[in-house]
């Protein structure tokens, strides 16, 4: 393939060279620096006006409850939370499903930026970013498609670190962590230096990881022999970043160069391994009051160069994903109009998708989209009230099929238009006491995508010959959300209910078909087609302490649900979470943390016809962590023991090509070590 001389893959060795010079001349000037002072953040998903009371149902991670829970992957560190659940394709690919949604209904963003990959157009393609370097992590379950478009339907997960700073540093901070053991006897560690006289702010990280074939306990593969391990599920992966800002009263402004590479294999063929690589130029800034009448003005701009080859037995590439694109976004926050806050905003992206080779099942594509966004808030005495709309315009074209290919499958060049609206309003009620109650109401509309569009041949993660159709409408769903929260001290109850009802829900449907290859296989064929859907669900969580003072012991314990029904057929909905309750038990003392946790999965037997139910689990997880200083630093070593009892249990959120192939991990000890300074 021909190289662009421009590309953003010139950036990676250099990028090595000036993360390693940087750290080292950080590194000499940090022996008499003493750590910043660190404050509570407040939410920035689905929230521009920075408010301390957020109406949708937001989930943090952060500091040592992040760094003792991350895993490999970012489906797999947030596995378990309320309403979140993993694609789990084997131990390297597994992207959030939120709520019994999951693709291009769940938004991934970088720092509230797109990730720009390929992670939603197979499960077998990972999501390119790595929790190592992640500082929080921020899930909002529920449609947020008023800020962030049609792709977050179902909720957004925003992984946010700080490549641009966004504060003064004044001398140098860092940190820098180790990782080892767990069931893929994963080898990983992270080293970040910042540092800053006040008005400039350096940033800069390396991370690095291997892991070896997963270790389950002991089953028997489809048509294999018993084995405790997941044939071809090794995987090893490397990145580094470089930022830079300039901070000023009110505001900052600044730039960031990142790279990012992974190679894993692919479960479902013990001869195919994946080699991606994604970078990423990103500049961002904020400015107070800025002009007369604003009170604060954002901007952001991210350009991501991503390609993933997937690698034959001999060392050949078989086929090639390119994307390409941009993304930008201009928030401005207007004075208070009377009692009235808000933000407007402008959006858009631009993306360039490009397949080639045996496995592409999508021809190439170009992806445009530009909206306009507000969002008001009133105040009230007694809480407050939310409403907002945006309108989107996007446009999906097909290359079709190249000059003088043998077998067309595309067919000719087209484009396909799209205007959408979405709604909502919302808002939060103190009923008295420790009483609270939240709740919205929203309408959002979502452009198909370009392989829901133009999708037509064998998808091998799916074992399924998949076609879209050129004709698909737009996505339209209305959707309620309500939660009352009891809250006294370090005591809390919540509990929340919510409901999606799709007019037009594009799902993978069999047909009753099959396709032969050359070779003579057969696959059964399943068409992108719109449906009337509807999804609904509970999420519960409490928490009581049971003991405060010098030893605090504390008890929790959490409940999700989720039903989803194709009312077309009357069927179920593929690939949703079964009923899940989980409890814990947590203790404190000086520096010392320890927890133990029970999570259980009923059966899944509600499937589509296409699937088999999944049995039941029960898994014992164990984890302890010691605070210390060494010197002039603070150190967290932490040990964690998943599934302690060895249990076979499989993921019923898993397609089932993979779900037989790679079961949940066994048994496993993994140690780890994060120190600050």
């Amino acid at each position: 393939m021909k190289k662009n001389p421009c590309s953003l893959r010139l950036l990676p060795r250099a990028l090595r060279l000036c993360g390693a010079v940087s750290l080292g001349g950080l590194a000499s000037l940090a022996a008499a620096q003493s750590p910043a002072t660190e404050l509570a953040p407040v939410v920035i998903t689905g929230n521009p006006l920075g408010s301390a009371e957020v109406v949708a149902p937001v989930t943090t991670l952060r500091g040592d409850a992040l760094v003792q829970r991350r895993g490999t992957t970012l489906g797999e560190t947030l596995q378990g939370l309320p309403g979140v659940a993993g694609t789990g394709f084997g131990p390297n690919a597994s992207r959030p499903v939120i709520r019994g949604m999951d693709g291009d209904r769940i938004r991934i963003l970088e720092n509230s930026g797109a990730t720009i990959d390929a992670s939603s157009l197979s499960f077998d393609h990972a999501v390119a970013l790595d929790p190592l370097v992640v500082e929080r992590i921020e899930v909002l379950r529920g449609p947020a498609a008023l800020l962030y478009g049609g792709a977050a339907t179902g909720g957004v997960v925003n992984a946010i670190d700080n490549r641009i700073p966004r504060e003064p540093v004044t001398g140098v901070t860092g940190s820098g962590e180790l990782r080892l053991g767990g069931a893929a006897r994963e080898k990983g560690g992270a080293a970040l230096l910042e540092g800053g006289d006040g008005r400039w702010a350096l940033h800069a990280d390396v991370f690095g990881r291997e892991t070896q074939d997963l270790h389950v306990p002991r089953f028997t593969p489809p048509g294999g022999e018993p084995t405790r391990r997941v044939a071809n599920s090794a995987s090893r992966g490397e990145g580094g970043a470089l930022g830079l800002s300039r901070t000023f009263d009110g505001g900052f402004v600044g730039a960031s160069v990142d790279t990012y590479e992974n190679r894993y294999g692919v479960v479902v063929d013990p001869d195919v391994r994946i080699r991606m690589q994604r970078d990423k130029l990103g500049l961002a800034g904020e400015w107070s009051a800025p002009v007369a009448g604003l009170a604060k003005l954002r901007a952001r701009l991210g350009r991501t160069d991503y390609r993933h080859d997937e690698l034959e037995a001999d060392g050949g590439i078989g086929t090639t994903f390119e994307n390409r694109g941009s993304d930008w976004r201009v928030e401005a926050e207007h004075r208070p109009l009377g009692p009235w806050r808000g933000v407007v905003g402008l959006q858009g992206e631009r993306l360039r998708a490009s397949a080639i080779g045996e496995e592409a099942f999508v021809p190439n594509t170009r992806t445009r989209s530009d909206a306009l966004f507000v969002l008001e808030e009133l105040p009230l005495s007694q809480g407050k009230l939310t409403a907002g709309v945006r309108a989107e315009r996007a446009r999906v074209g097909s290359g079709g099929d190249a000059p003088g290919t043998e077998e067309p499958r595309f067919g000719e060049a087209q484009q396909r238009r799209f205007t959408l609206a979405s709604a909502s309003v919302g808002g939060l009620w103190r009923l008295g006491g420790p009483w609270e109650l939240s709740g919205s109401l929203g309408h959002t509309e979502r452009a198909p995508t370009y392989y829901e569009l133009f999708a037509e041949g064998v998808h091998v993660a799916t074992g399924a010959y998949e076609r879209g159709s050129a004709a698909q409408a737009k996505e339209r769903g209305r959707h309620l959300d309500a939660a009352l929260q009891w809250k006294q001290g370090a005591h809390s109850v919540k509990a929340g209910a919510f409901a999606s009802r799709f007019g037009n829900y594009i799902a993978l449907r069999g047909t009753g078909e099959t396709f032969a290859d050359e070779e003579g296989a057969e696959f059964p064929v399943y068409a992108l087609e719109g449906v009337r859907a509807r999804l609904h669900g509970l999420e519960v969580e409490a928490r009581t302490r049971l003991l405060d003072g010098a030893h605090r012991v504390e008890l929790d314990g959490r409940l999700d649900t989720v039903r989803g029904t194709d009312r077309s057929r009357g069927t179920p909905l593929p690939r949703l979470a079964p009923v899940r309750v989980a409890a814990g038990l947590g203790w404190q003392h000086q520096g010392w943390t320890a927890r133990a946790e029970i999570a259980h999965a009923s059966r899944q037997d509600r499937v589509a016809e296409d699937d088999v139910a999944t049995p039941s689990h029960t898994l014992v997880n164990l984890q302890a962590g010691r605070r210390v200083r060494l010197g002039g630093s603070d150190a967290l070593a932490f040990v964690r023991v998943d599934n302690l009892t060895n249990e076979l249990a499989y993921n019923a959120v898993a397609v089932r090509t993979v779900r037989e192939l790679s079961p949940m991990p066994g048994r496993s000890l993994k140690l780890g070590l994060k120190v600050s300074f």
